[in-house]
């Protein structure tokens, strides 16, 4: 038997499937969701042309839709999940395409409400952006979570202003460490969503970004490395430009994770510590393999290093 580490577990990272075992005893699955969201960084309001990298085709699923009411996109999403994941029987909707709260708030009820009415619906995880909650919103959450399983998950992407800059974001750090605060004080899971080798930043840029938000009242983080995406802003700068972009093997890329993870808070819930996208869109996109035999070389290398996440973790430095 190996050791027990803080959160309850003989695995070196603090995983989110690992999370959900404690929780509810067993496996949960996220069905993702269209629900016709747009972004304010597309119609004018922060901004125009959206992220550069953004295009977010590239991470739906097929059976996700607009056209299609909520209730047709959970069940074609929990029968693909049942042929799947066989002993999957509890489910979250998963409001992922744009920004999900970029509405009225009537709006939101009304979408978040059809979701939770479905069996075997147990709650939902929100993705947004910092901009797009305000103190009404935030209250429904709130009251929501009373009797719900609730996450909002806001897309940080960088903790430095120059970057959120360049690539066109729309807000700037402080509004996301608002928006994280706000949540996490009534009371509500907050997720956070951060690239790893946007143009502009280097490794310590990269360290220093796990140090950072390892302060932040954050209940789990997915970290990404950087995709680029077929018809972006991105992909037209990196076709340009390609030397300011920064490129990780593999090997590389989990290397600097060991790092970034061995200084991350303990008891943040690690959702991902790479991202995947569908097939054919991006033109630099990953490795070739499958995110569960990427998480399993990094906790091989966890284990050849003997370290784990929060090893070398200082709340206050």
């Amino acid at each position: 038997m190996g050791m027990n580490y803080t959160w309850g577990s003989e695995r070196r990272l603090n995983t989110y499937s690992d999370y959900f075992k404690r929780e509810f005893g067993g496996r949960v699955q996220k069905i993702t969701l269209d629900a016709g969201f747009t972004c304010p960084n597309r119609d004018g309001t922060s901004g125009t042309g959206g992220c550069t990298f953004c295009n977010n085709k590239a991470f739906n699923p097929s059976y996700n839709d607009p056209e299609k009411s909520i209730e047709s996109q959970i069940l074609q999403g929990m029968k693909f999940h049942k042929t799947r994941y066989r002993k999957a029987t509890r489910f979250l909707a998963y409001f992922q395409a744009y920004s999900n709260t970029y509405s009225s708030l009537e709006h939101m009820q009304s979408l978040y409400e059809q979701a939770l009415k479905v069996p075997g619906i147990i709650g939902i995880v929100v993705g947004t952006r910092p901009d797009c909650v305000d103190e009404d919103k935030l209250n429904y959450f709130q009251e929501l979570s009373l009797k719900h399983y609730v996450t909002v998950e806001y897309g940080i992407e960088s903790v430095i202003n120059r970057t959120l800059q360049r690539v066109n974001r729309g807000h700037d750090v402080e509004k996301s460490l608002w928006a994280v605060r706000e949540t996490a004080r009534r009371g509500i899971r907050v997720g956070g969503h951060m690239i790893i080798g946007l143009p502009g930043e280097d490794r310590q840029d990269f360290l220093d970004s796990g140090r950072e938000l390892s302060r932040w009242p954050l209940n789990n983080i997915k970290f990404h490395q950087l995709q680029i995406i077929r018809h972006t802003a991105m992909a037209r700068e990196f076709e340009e430009r390609p030397r300011e972009f920064v490129s990780f093997t593999l090997e590389e890329y989990l290397e600097l994770m060991m790092e970034i993870v061995e200084q991350l808070n303990p008891s943040i819930v690690v959702e991902r510590i790479a991202g995947e996208v569908t097939p054919g869109m991006g033109i630099r996109d990953g490795w070739g393999i499958r995110y569960d035999r990427v998480l399993q070389a990094f906790e091989d290398l966890l284990e050849k290093h003997d370290t784990w996440q929060g090893k070398k973790f200082k709340l206050e430095e």
